[in-house]
């Protein structure tokens, strides 16, 4: 689906689908019907034409017939869906034998007869209608002469041209980057330096590349014979382009070019005669097409005269294209620092040098805060608050607070605000038509607000933006294609970036949020109802998507609105104390309804059937973080959900929920789920407790699995081996044991290459470590990034050499090997080429004495290392760490990438000794009073399953008051604990946590929760958690070595 074209490709297949017999729709009918599906695919391609420029660029009845369509697609669809769940309401009434629900049964069929009947005359009657609108509109575009082309006369001029021309008096922050570029391009070595060398400028739309680009032109054109800079269009034209360049290098001779009748392919040749024995400079500014550059860069070869080339790009995977070579170079664009964006700031404002007012020294900071350091933006807003008189005021401080309350939500005004949306929507109208409209998604979230990758990309699913084709590629691998190509395209801002570089969530510059909502509201597609900037939703009645931010005075109001709004489709919540839940059932073509982190009131601990019976069309119910502790039984008939969140909220499923069929992603870590689990065969991610283990062996469509398994019974063990042994389409597998529970003895042997072609995440507990076999087995996994090996049982147990082999884990990014010792050698040549992040265990004495050979230099991609160092009995515990430290700081000083190490003790697991907590506790507390960071940040990367007593013992040994262990719990444990199958979220935090005790956070599971993770994909504790111990374990390594080289230093 895009926005352009409303619903009609999903509305498109969905007709087809009614064509086959099950609906038993008369022979008229399905005549009807595949008149109107042709009727409707000649719309869709003019749509696709309209959606493809900006609005600006047609006429007026252009866009009221576009909207029509639109409409008439939304309402056709949601007419189809009823009668599709109508239809599939039969076959879901379980299958008891018992006689009293056997009659039962038979009365409900027979009732349904006739119902069924009546959903076959309302959808007859819907196709008559969407065709007598169909031919009207079809009529209208035929009147008025409506085609799907350009006005070229509105065409303005490009904005962008003025960073080619900009004076470089007028620029800040650029000097030093500008010459660090032109070392680099310049300043090579002997065997580069005279060959042909590209440089790519890659970054978000504003960031100037443009006048980076040409401030490093202007500086080096001298050097060079022929010089060109040539700006590329996103529709390019090549024989305009290569005219450009021959003009551009040598405007005598190419001084009539223009008139000259010649292809593409003799302006080609021209150019690389021209070029031969010269030494040239070129600049192709602004490329949006890969197969654009491919044909331009055959004018440019290699002469061996120092030639250089330089482009610029928003798109990552082009600058990439750019730079073939190893000597290539792309650079990212960065932001300007704070002093730098201030400077602009008040240049543009206060052009004689004078000082900014102190009235408005704060409204200024907030004001570039937003702008986010961005150019663009800094300079757009310093020219509406510059006044353009002779008297040279300034603006008085409430129009200052206006255009801050403007930034982020399309509300900002004025010429050059207009100027950088124009800019910036080159980006936006250069997307394929799907990605415009997961794009346009990102307006409902508020501004600055951290958005979980998994939480977007189901809301898109639910809302049929992502559809599976016929090929293998199912929604999972296609849903993060789209992310991935919005953040490809600097569009969004990835966030907790992992070591194969998958984000776990993105934020979306303010800039950006402002053209999206200005579009978003220009073409009906949502509205955001804001409690400090109130909005009119009656002036908003065609809006298909309500967004609820902050506070607001008097709610019920505007809901009483709201209710007038039948068409609605998605409602998202950004709200507290919302009376949300009493009014919901007004929407019933709702599709995604998402409360996450919204505090629905005290009384709100279940949801009222009757708020939720009706929402038939209903794909996505988000109620992580609420105050809802239990759903009604009610929930098994919607019965096109697809989606169900549940995570830190709900303790109780009803058994209903298992008639979900459509159901793919049920995500209810804290909860046990019912019996039938296995009858929901479309499930592709699944988090929670089972309690039939067996029953997992039947949903063969599971691609991520998080478990949380609580059983010590043998057979038990063996049912749960033997279902994941038919998982065969699993990319993402946790399995975390709780309290003494155990999973296996051993490794499975179902697992291998052959059983789990695409597994890429694992983390799994073994009992032992079979040497001979594990770890080769492991290592032929041919698509695994990520390894979390955990041993209970064998702490001493020692790997020997010759399990890892010298090409096991290909594609390996990042491993933690837990409660077990490596042995010499561990990781030979050739083994782990992509690893970038390492955890293991080893015996200091072996390191200190060099019995055992880390081999890090045999890892080339490493930029991460951590080693847990076992103390034996009756050594020296800080004489022999301290050599063993010495040895690896050595290993990681001489490796090429010079990789973060530190090193500790192995990891305080509290939770597996209950009967030894008191104590170790003591020990911890004693040891480290002097530091008390040092306490705190084992307790938040580890978490433990405390009760009171502990927790005053730490907090009174490490002499921390109750706010300073509040802070920490809020900072990690939030993250760590609360979000077991997601990412901590800035929303989370906010209300609900104040006031829990510890005990009752992690609610009486005594296990390892330490490894309760981030995200069902990343099962270790979050980078954040990570980056505090290394920063902390550095720290303190420093102030030994400090304290040693100053004792040394005084004897």
């Amino acid at each position: 689906m895009d926005v352009a074209s409303g619903a009609l490709i999903p509305l498109i297949n969905k007709l087809r689908s009614l064509l086959v017999d099950e609906y038993n729709l008369e022979k008229r009918v399905k005549k009807g019907v595949k008149s109107l599906i042709t009727e409707l695919e000649m719309m869709h391609a003019v749509l696709r034409k309209i959606g493809a420029k900006p609005p600006e660029q047609f006429d007026e009845q252009v866009l009221i017939w576009a909207g029509k369509v639109r409409d008439l697609s939304y309402n056709m669809e949601d007419a189809v869906d009823a009668f599709i769940v109508r239809g599939e309401e039969d076959g879901h009434d379980g299958g008891s034998t018992n006689m009293r629900n056997r009659i039962k049964k038979f009365l409900r069929k027979t009732t349904k007869l006739f119902t069924k009947g009546k959903a076959l005359h309302q959808i007859s009657d819907a196709i008559e209608e969407a065709q007598r609108l169909a031919k009207e509109l079809g009529e209208l575009r035929q009147r008025y002469m409506i085609e799907a082309h350009a006005n070229g006369s509105r065409d303005a001029i490009d904005p962008r041209l003025k960073a080619v021309y900009k004076d470089v008096t007028e620029l800040v922050g650029i000097d030093h980057v500008r010459d660090d570029l032109t070392e680099k391009l310049c300043d090579c070595d002997e065997r580069s330096k005279d060959h042909l060398r590209t440089m790519s400028i890659v970054g978000f739309g504003g960031l100037g590349k443009t006048t980076l680009a040409k401030a490093v032109y202007d500086k080096i054109k001298v050097e060079f014979d022929s010089v060109a800079f040539v700006s590329v269009s996103q529709n390019p034209d090549m024989t305009k382009i290569f005219k450009k360049l021959l003009y551009e290098l040598d405007k005598s001779k190419y001084a009539t070019i223009n008139e000259a009748a010649r292809d593409e392919g003799q302006l080609l040749d021209d150019l690389r005669i021209f070029l031969q024995d010269r030494r040239y400079l070129i600049v192709i500014d602004d490329i949006w097409d890969e197969e654009a550059w491919e044909f331009i860069k055959c004018a440019f070869f290699d002469n061996c005269l120092g030639s250089r080339v330089m482009t610029t790009t928003r798109i990552g995977s082009i600058s990439k294209a750019c730079c073939s070579s190893c000597d290539d170079i792309i650079y990212q664009m960065n932001p300007l620092t704070d002093d730098d964006s201030q400077r602009l700031f008040y240049k543009r404002i206060f052009p004689h040098g004078s000082n900014c007012p102190a009235e408005l020294e704060l409204v200024s900071r907030e004001i570039l805060k937003k702008c986010g350091e961005v150019p663009l933006a800094i300079i757009t807003i310093a020219s509406i608050l510059a006044r353009n008189g002779q008297d040279l005021q300034i603006e008085p401080k409430y129009h200052w607070d206006n255009i801050l309350g403007s930034i982020g939500r399309g509300l900002t005004e004025g010429g050059s605000a207009k100027d950088m949306q124009r800019i910036l929507s080159f980006s936006y109208y250069d997307l394929p038509s799907h990605l415009k409209t997961c794009l346009l998604y990102l307006s409902l979230f508020p501004e600055d607000f951290e958005i979980r990758r998994d939480r977007l990309i189901w809301m898109w699913i639910a809302e049929g933006f992502v559809q599976g084709g016929e090929q293998e590629t199912g929604l999972f691998e296609l849903r993060e294609s789209y992310f991935n190509e919005l953040a490809n395209r600097n569009l969004i801002q990835p966030v907790d970036v992992d070591a194969a570089g998958s984000a776990e969530a993105c934020r979306v510059h303010d800039m950006v949020l402002d053209l999206l909502c200005s579009l978003s509201s220009e073409q009906n597609f949502a509205t955001i109802v804001d409690g400090t900037h109130q909005s009119n939703l009656i002036s908003h009645r065609k809006s298909r998507r309500l967004s609820f931010q902050n506070s607001m005075s008097e709610p019920t109001n505007h809901w009483v609105n709201a209710t007038s709004m039948p068409q609605v489709r998605s409602i998202v919540l950004f709200r507290t104390n919302t009376d949300l839940i009493q009014t919901i059932s007004c929407f019933q073509v709702l599709r995604v309804l998402d409360l996450e982190g919204c505090d629905l009131g005290r009384n709100h601990h279940s949801i009222d059937p009757r708020h939720i019976e009706n929402l038939l069309h209903l794909r996505y119910l988000g109620l992580r973080g609420t105050s809802v502790r239990e759903l009604p039984v009610e929930i098994g008939k919607l019965q096109l959900l697809e989606i169900l969140d549940l995570a830190i909220t709900v303790a109780v499923i009803p058994s209903s929920v298992v008639r979900l069929r459509r159901l793919i992603c049920l995500n209810a870590p804290n909860s046990v789920l019912p019996a039938g689990i296995g009858d929901l065969t479309s499930l592709e991610e699944l988090a929670g407790k089972l309690v039939d283990v067996k029953e997992l062996g039947q949903l063969v469509k599971l691609r991520v699995l998080l478990l949380y398994w609580n059983e010590n019974d043998e057979s038990m063990c063996n049912y749960l081996v033997e279902s994941l042994g038919k998982l065969r389409k699993m990319q993402s597998l946790t399995i975390s044991c709780l309290g003494d529970a155990r999973c296996t003895t051993a490794l499975p042997r179902w697992v291998n290459s052959s059983s789990f072609p695409l597994l890429s995440s694992m983390s799994i507990e073994v009992d032992r470590v079979r040497p001979e076999v594990d770890i080769q087995i492991l290592g032929k996994l041919p698509a695994l990034r990520f390894l979390w090996l955990w041993v209970n049982k064998s702490q001493h147990t020692r790997v020997e050499t010759f399990v890892i082999g010298a090409n096991a884990f290909p594609c390996l990014r990042e491993c933690r090997f837990h409660e077990f010792l490596t042995g010499p050698s561990m990781f030979p040549r050739g083994a782990m080429p992509k690893l970038e992040i390492l955890r293991f265990s080893a015996r200091a004495s072996d390191i200190a004495s060099g019995d055992l050979d880390v081999c890090m230099g045999h890892l080339p991609s490493v930029q991460q290392v951590g080693v847990y160092l076992w103390i034996e009995k009756g050594s020296s515990s800080d004489k022999c760490k301290e050599e063993a430290d010495v040895v690896l700081r050595h290993a990681a000083d001489t490796h090429p990438n010079r990789p973060t190490l530190f090193t500790s003790r192995p990891p305080l697991l509290l939770a597996k000794h209950p009967k030894n907590a008191a104590k170790t506790v003591q020990k911890v507390a004693k040891a480290h009073m002097s530091d008390k960071k040092h306490t705190l940040c084992l307790i938040k990367c580890h978490p433990l399953d405390l009760d009171r007593k502990l927790m005053k013992l730490i907090a009174c040994k490490t002499n921390m008051d109750k706010a300073e262990y509040l802070s920490v719990e809020r900072e990690q444990l939030g993250r760590d604990v609360r979000h077991p199958g997601g990412v901590g979220t800035s929303l989370s935090w906010k209300g609900w946590h104040k006031g829990l005790e510890i005990n009752s956070i992690i609610k009486g599971n005594s296990g390892n929760l330490c490894r309760i993770h981030d995200s069902m994909k990343r099962p270790f504790p979050s980078t954040r958690a990570q980056k505090a111990v290394s920063t902390l374990q550095m720290a303190k390594a420093r102030a030994r070595r400090g304290k040693r080289e100053a004792a040394k230093a005084k004897a």
